[in-house]
C-alpha cells in the first residue's frame, strides 16, 4: 500500500487483502519493538555479567515512561490523521506532524529532566539495591538522554500506520532493531567490561536516533500526503490527539501498577514460588499480546479512514474480518497453553514441581485470552473513530477500577488465597468484554441512525 493508492485501498480495496496488507507488517513491527530491551539484556548478560543483565531488566518498566508518551501522541495523531484522510481534509492533515513534533519536544524534555534527576529513587521502587542499582542507574540515565529520539521515532511511526503505510513503518522499526543488535556487541566491547552497560544503552539510543532521522526524512521528502509544515502546538489538533491517545497511554502506564499489585499479592498469599509462577505467566501473556496489538495497529487506519469517509458498510466489513482474524490469531496461543500449561511454564521455570503447581492457574489466567482480540479491537475501535472516552473507560475498568478491588477481595474468598489473584484477571476480562461489546453495539446503532438520516 504506497503512494496515492493508500487511501484508495482503504476505502475501496478488497477487504480481506487490505486486512492482510495492514496486519502482517503491523504484527512484525510490534515484534521488533520488543527486541530492544531483550537484546540489550542478552548481550549484557553474556558480555558483562548477570548483575548487569538484571540491571537492564529492572530498568525496563521505567523505559515505558517514554513509550507511554510516544503512544499518547502517536495513537492520537494517527486517529486524527486517518479520519482526516477519509474526509479528504488536507488542512487537518497538514497540521498533524508540526503539532506532533511540538508535543514530542515538550514531553520529551520533561521526561528527560525528571528521569535524570530521579533515576535512583525510581529504580529503588523496584527493589534494586547495591551493584544492580548502580548499574541500572547508569544504564537508565543514558536511555533517558535519548527520550526525544525514541518518542519522535515511535510517534511518527504510528502516524505512518495511520496513513496506511504499514510496510514503511515496519521497515523503519525493523532496521532500527537490527542496528541495535549489530551495535550492542560492538559498543559493549568498545566501552570495556566495566562500562559495558553504557555501551548497550548507547547502542539503543543510536538505533533510535537512526529511526528518528529516517522518519524525519520520510515526512520532509517522501510522504505524498503528510508533510511537516509549521511546528507548534495547535489547539484544534492537540485536543482530539490527547483525548484519543490518553487511553492508549493509560493502558501502558497502568500495566505497571497492575502487575506490581499482582506480584505483591501473590507473594503475600503464596510466597516466592508463586511470584516465580506469576512472572512466567505474565511473560507468556506479554508475548502472546504482541500479535494482537499488531493486528489492532492495522485495524485502526482501516476503521478510521472509512469512518471519516462515511463508508460505513466498509467499517462494518472491516470490523467483521478483523474480529475473526484476531480471534484465530488468539487461538494460536490459546490452544497450546490450555492443552499443555506445564510445558509452557517450563520454558521459564526449571523446577518441574513449581511448573506443575502453577499449571492450573495458568489455565485460569488464559481462560479469557481467546476473547482478547475482540477486547483489544473494541478499545482500538473507539480510538479510531475519535471516541477516546469510551476507550479510556474500558482501559481503566480493566486495569484499575474492576481489577484492583477483585485482586484484593478474591484472595479472601478462595480457600487457596493465591488462586484469587488469577481469577481476578479472568473475572475482570469477562466483565470488560461484555461492556465493550455493549458499547460497540451502541456505536454501530448510532452509525445506522446517521446512515438513515443521510439517505432520508
Amino acid at each position: 500500500m504506497s503512494g496515492g493508492n493508500a487511501r484508495d485501498n482503504l476505502v475501496s480495496g478488497d477487504i480481506v487483502k487490505t486486512m492482510l496488507s495492514l496486519s502482517i507488517p503491523a504484527i512484525l513491527g510490534m515484534v521488533v519493538i520488543g527486541l530492544y530491551n531483550f537484546m540489550d539484556a542478552v548481550f549484557v548478560g553474556r558480555m558483562v555479567g548477570p548483575e548487569a543483565m538484571t540491571a537492564v531488566k529492572v530498568s525496563y518498566p521505567f523505559t515505558l515512561l517514554n513509550s507511554g508518551i510516544s503512544t499518547l501522541i502517536g495513537t492520537g495523531s494517527a486517529s486524527v490523521l486517518s479520519r482526516a484522510i477519509g474526509k479528504k481534509d488536507q488542512e487537518t492533515v497538514d497540521k498533524i506532524m508540526g503539532n506532533l513534533i511540538a508535543l514530542v519536544l515538550i514531553f520529551s524534555i520533561a521526561i528527560m529532566a525528571v528521569g535524570l534527576i530521579f533515576t535512583k529513587p525510581l529504580l529503588a521502587l523496584s527493589g534494586a539495591k547495591g551493584e544492580i542499582l548502580a548499574e541500572a542507574n547508569r544504564y537508565l540515565k543514558v536511555v533517558f538522554c535519548g527520550s526525544l529520539f525514541v518518542n519522535f521515532a515511535q510517534a511518527s511511526n504510528m502516524v505512518m500506520r495511520g496513513e496506511g503505510r504499514l510496510k514503511k513503518a515496519m521497515l523503519i522499526m525493523g532496521s532500527g532493531a537490527i542496528l541495535n543488535i549489530i551495535l550492542d556487541p560492538i559498543l559493549i566491547t568498545a566501552f570495556g567490561k566495566e562500562n559495558g552497560i553504557l555501551g548497550a544503552a548507547a547502542a539503543t539510543v543510536a538505533s533510535q536516533l537512526f529511526q528518528a532521522v529516517w522518519a524525519l526524512i520520510y515526512f520532509v521528502k517522501k510522504s505524498e500526503t503528510v508533510k511537516i509544515h509549521k511546528i507548534g502546538v495547535i489547539g484544534s489538533v492537540t485536543k482530539p490527539v490527547l483525548s484519543v491517545g490518553v487511553s492508549a497511554m493509560l493502558m501502558q502506564v497502568m500495566t505497571m501498577l497492575q502487575q506490581t499489585v499482582m506480584y505483591n499479592t501473590v507473594e503475600r498469599c503464596g510466597g516466592g514460588q508463586w511470584q516465580t509462577i506469576l512472572g512466567a505467566a505474565l511473560s507468556l501473556q506479554a508475548f502472546s499480546f504482541i500479535p494482537l496489538w499488531g493486528i489492532s495497529q492495522g485495524y485502526q487506519p482501516a476503521i478510521g479512514t472509512n469512518y471519516g469517509a462515511k463508508s460505513y458498510d466498509r467499517v462494518r466489513a472491516f470490523n467483521k474480518v478483523f474480529m475473526i482474524a484476531a480471534t484465530v490469531l488468539a487461538a494460536v496461543f490459546y490452544i497450546p497453553i490450555m492443552i499443555a500449561p506445564k510445558a509452557m511454564l517450563s520454558m521459564f521455570i526449571t523446577d518441574p514441581a513449581i511448573a506443575e503447581m502453577g499449571a492450573p492457574m495458568l489455565r485460569v489466567l488464559f481462560s479469557s485470552y481467546i476473547t482478547y482480540g475482540v477486547l483489544i479491537l473494541a478499545i482500538t475501535f473507539f480510538q479510531a473513530i475519535g471516541k477516546g472516552g469510551n476507550a479510556a473507560v474500558l482501559t481503566v475498568l480493566r486495569q484499575i477500577l474492576l481489577f484492583l478491588p477483585l485482586v484484593l477481595i478474591l484472595p479472601l474468598v478462595f480457600t487457596n488465597s493465591v488462586e484469587g489473584v488469577f481469577y481476578a484477571q479472568l473475572f475482570t476480562d469477562v466483565i470488560v468484554l461484555v461492556i465493550g461489546v455493549v458499547l460497540m453495539g451502541g456505536a454501530f446503532r448510532s452509525i445506522r441512525r446517521e446512515e438513515r438520516v443521510a439517505f432520508a
